[in-house]
């Protein structure tokens, strides 16, 4: 049997297993192609980051995507692709999507992703409302034009929730309560333990969810790398 074939024999029968499951396995997105993930990467863009930096963690995300531990864990996946969509979130209420959803299952897919998002321009946004930035990636999730067997919210930061109209701690509540995994990634930047622990409290949530830190900016990448085959693979 062909490659292709394989393919399609296996995406309908995982589209079958998810309309036969239990009410509590519910697929996610709107409809269409089926994936095994649809992750957002939610990324803080607010004034206490400098454009050098902010280009670093954008580099970061686009070499991830793109590194083998990443594309092996996609092909871990009973179907193989995943479908990515990149927001950035700072002001209340202003949380963007910039580069919106996209299919990943190979390298050519995760360079093309990775070329469109060094080429976007940077969003306008200040303070740090993780809740709405929270609420906005659940919408673009409902919104997904594919069908996911699991979705996750990955949030990057440097700070605590402030300014959210929806609160960090009532929005993970929201997203979860939709069986949306939510987990974080705390840039420290001397900030000591706290900020870690503030997002284990206030931010994470869903079954499997977990913290990650980076160092500094510079260290983002390295952290970036290990979370996203972690979330990928659904192994943490």
């Amino acid at each position: 049997m062909s490659t292709l074939l394989s393919r399609l024999v296996l995406s309908s029968l995982v589209c079958l297993s998810l309309s036969l499951a239990s009410p509590a396995a519910r697929a996610f997105g709107a409809g269409g192609p089926p994936v095994d993930l649809l992750l957002v990467l939610a990324v803080d863009a607010s004034g206490s980051i400098d454009q050098d930096e902010f280009d670093l963690q954008k580099d970061g995300i686009a070499d991830a995507l793109a590194d083998q531990k990443v594309l092996d864990a996609i092909r871990s996946g009973p179907l193989q692709r995943i479908a990515v969509a990149y927001v950035e979130w700072g002001g209340p209420g202003t949380a963007t999507t910039v580069v919106g959803w996209q299919a990943i299952e190979n390298l050519g897919d995760a360079q093309r992703f990775g070329t469109t998002l060094r080429a976007a321009p940077r969003s306008s946004q200040s303070f740090n409302a993780i809740g709405d930035a929270l609420m906005h990636s659940m919408d673009e999730i409902k919104a997904a034009p594919f069908e996911g067997m699991r979705a996750v919210i990955d949030l990057s930061g440097d700070n605590g929730d402030s300014r959210s109209a929806t609160p960090a701690p009532r929005a993970r509540d929201i997203v979860t309560g939709e069986g949306i995994v939510i987990n974080a990634l705390a840039i420290l930047d001397g900030r000591g333990p706290w900020l870690e622990e503030t997002y284990r409290r206030s931010v994470i949530g869903g079954g499997g969810s977990f913290v990650k830190t980076a160092k500094d900016r510079a260290d983002f990448a390295r952290a970036l790398l290990e979370k996203l085959v972690l979330e990928i693979a659904e192994a943490p």
